[in-house]
């Protein structure tokens, strides 16, 4: 079970969405490599960075500063937000990323992600955004008639390293993860789910730990971390603790 502390980049800064609304953000740090290093500090292993630009725009816009984010921090980081070609994702990956995650282009195209899972094997995540049960595309300005699990079986056997889940209507909201929903994909496939959007308090941990949530690879956090409301101390505790129970 991992922990994923993100860094969402606008204008070059780390800031949170409310709702994925790019008009209700919230700086937090002027200086994104700075707080990938504090994260690294903090005990977390891995990052989780989107290029919110990036997403509206179709191709990177914030590449400089996840560059330096690449430099400041030895954690693996996972990108996602504009990555829409194989270009795209061949020139992430020789710069230092550890995963890239494909979401609108999985709905357009799906037949280019299971390429790309071909070509950089364990190196592909499929970000899978959902409002009211349907797909979000477009930096979630637009809406699918795709359903998410409809969506998700696409992918079975493809290679796909993990499917990061979002519910857009909790996202950045505190209202805690949408448990029901992201249990029942993570049940429908066999690909690991990763649980994403309105992650709240040190509950959100303990219930991440549960028996029926450990099929989980883990769970994003962003504003709860931002504004205190999770220890990183403590989380990264109950977390290790789980695995040690899980490894006797």
């Amino acid at each position: 079970m991992i922990l994923f502390p993100a860094i969402d980049l606008k204008d070059g800064q780390c800031v949170r969405l409310k709702l994925g609304d790019m008009d209700q953000a919230t700086v937090y740090n002027p200086d994104p490599a700075a707080q990938a290093k504090a994260f690294e500090d903090q005990g977390f292993e891995w990052l989780h960075v989107v290029d919110l630009n990036g997403a509206f725009a179709g191709e990177s816009v914030n590449g400089s500063a996840v560059d330096a984010i690449l430099k400041a921090t030895k954690n693996p980081v996972q990108l996602g937000g504009g990555i829409r070609t194989i270009a795209h994702i061949e020139n992430w990956l020789s710069r230092g990323l550890s995963r890239v995650i494909l979401g609108t282009v999985a709905v357009r195209e799906p037949a280019l992600v299971i390429e790309a899972c071909r070509l950089f094997p364990g190196k592909v995540a499929v970000g899978i955004d959902a409002k009211g049960g349907k797909v979000a595309v477009e930096g979630w300005a637009e809406a699918s008639e795709l359903g998410v699990i409809e969506l998700a079986k696409k992918f079975e056997g493809a290679g796909v390293a993990a499917i990061i889940y979002t519910d857009i209507d909790r996202d950045g909201i505190l209202a805690g993860i949408n448990w029901a929903s992201t249990l029942e994909l993570a049940g429908a496939v066999s690909i690991p789910v990763i649980a994403s959007g309105g992650l709240a308090s040190i509950e959100d941990i303990h219930r991440m730990l549960e028996p029926d949530a450990r099929k989980l690879e883990g769970a994003i956090s962003g504003r709860a971390l931002y504004d205190g409301r999770i220890d990183p101390k403590e989380a990264l505790a109950l977390i290790a603790a789980a695995k040690q129970d899980a490894a006797r």
